[in-house]
């Protein structure tokens, strides 16, 4: 079995937090154990790659593949991290500055074009 970082366990505890549910509602959702939550989030125990799968099976928590996977978001895609959860519905206002950054881009890129072309 492989076994992942504590920081693991701090990121399920940040998505559990962001979601605004209890470590009980938590761990009914994905179906674990309350104790193994509360382990978890103590750093008493290691959360292995197991519950990272159960975790990413909830439809509420696949916005968070890839934050939690490896540390990154893409709001366009609609994955977020647990601080854009709530910034609007499911990180809407870093879509819109990601949409906003894009647009700039080819304008830039565009106008660059009619420069050079």
């Amino acid at each position: 079995m492989t076994i992942l970082s504590i920081d693991y366990a701090q990121k399920l505890r940040a998505i559990r937090k962001s979601e605004k549910l209890t470590q009980l509602q938590f761990s009914q959702i994905v179906g674990l154990s309350l104790s193994t939550v509360r382990s978890y989030e103590t750093g008493h125990q290691r959360a292995r790659a197991e519950v990272m799968e159960k975790v990413l099976q909830v439809e509420l928590f696949e916005k968070y593949t890839l934050w939690l996977l490896h540390g990154k978001i893409a709001p366009i895609a609609g994955q977020i991290s647990p601080a854009l959860a709530h910034s609007g519905t499911d990180g809407e206002e870093a879509q819109k500055q990601t949409r906003k950054t894009v647009v700039e881009s080819d304008v830039r890129s565009s106008h660059y074009d009619q420069k050079t072309g």
